[in-house]
């Protein structure tokens, strides 16, 4: 059976939907950075998810080519994730998703080198026919977060936001968005195929204490 990220790591990927702090390992992904509203038909945003997958899906299939990964076995490719962030704004203004920044993620096994990734990244372009230069190999290490399940559209994610903030209140901690320490988002709902009132988002804040 292939490895499944979202059943080994149960507790990154399906929090409940109360807020928790966590402990984030660091990680491999391939991210691919831009700005604008994520909504817009043939933007940048969805021009990367095309990207991220082409890549993704490249390296998954790599044990059909000629070219082996040391270490290699079968997976599950993890949902999409995003970090976002608005110049000049202390939380988001969904109002104006054009002055949205983002880095759009696809977690990557830990067996995956730079070098494994550089030729993915060649592969997919050739095979696929599409400009894969922006993919990029980033390593994050998120440290202390809080993190719940939101449940319904993304615009309705304040509300949940607001009750991850009096949890932190209430338990001796602030939230430490910065440059480097970005609002996380994690995909676990496919919204081409779900209604938006079912879409389930994991979202994590870094924080530290008061």
């Amino acid at each position: 059976m292939a490895f499944d990220f979202k059943r080994a790591y149960k507790e990154y990927y399906m929090p409940k939907d109360k807020p928790e702090i966590v402990n984030i390992p660091k990680a491999n992904y391939i991210a691919v950075r831009g700005k604008g509203d994520p909504n817009e038909a043939g933007g940048a945003y969805q021009q990367a998810i095309g990207v991220l997958y082409a890549v993704a899906y490249t390296l998954k299939m790599s044990y059909k080519t000629d070219y082996k990964i040391e270490g290699f076995f079968d997976y599950v490719v993890p949902p999409l994730e995003g970090f976002w962030w608005q110049d000049g704004i202390e939380g988001a203004n969904y109002t104006d998703k054009s002055s949205f920044n983002w880095i759009s993620v696809i977690r990557l096994p830990d067996f995956v080198t730079e070098k494994d990734f550089e030729w993915a990244v060649r592969t997919a372009a050739k095979k696929k026919k599409l400009d894969c230069s922006s993919a990029e190999f980033m390593t994050v290490d998120e440290g202390l977060c809080v993190q719940i399940m939101h449940m319904g559209p993304f615009d309705d994610e304040p509300a949940t936001v607001a009750l991850m903030d009096r949890y932190l209140a209430e338990n001796g901690y602030v939230n430490d968005i910065t440059a480097e320490r970005l609002h996380h988002e994690i995909y676990m709902s496919d919204a081409r195929k779900v209604a938006p009132e079912k879409w389930k988002t994991v979202i994590r804040h870094p924080i530290k204490k008061r």
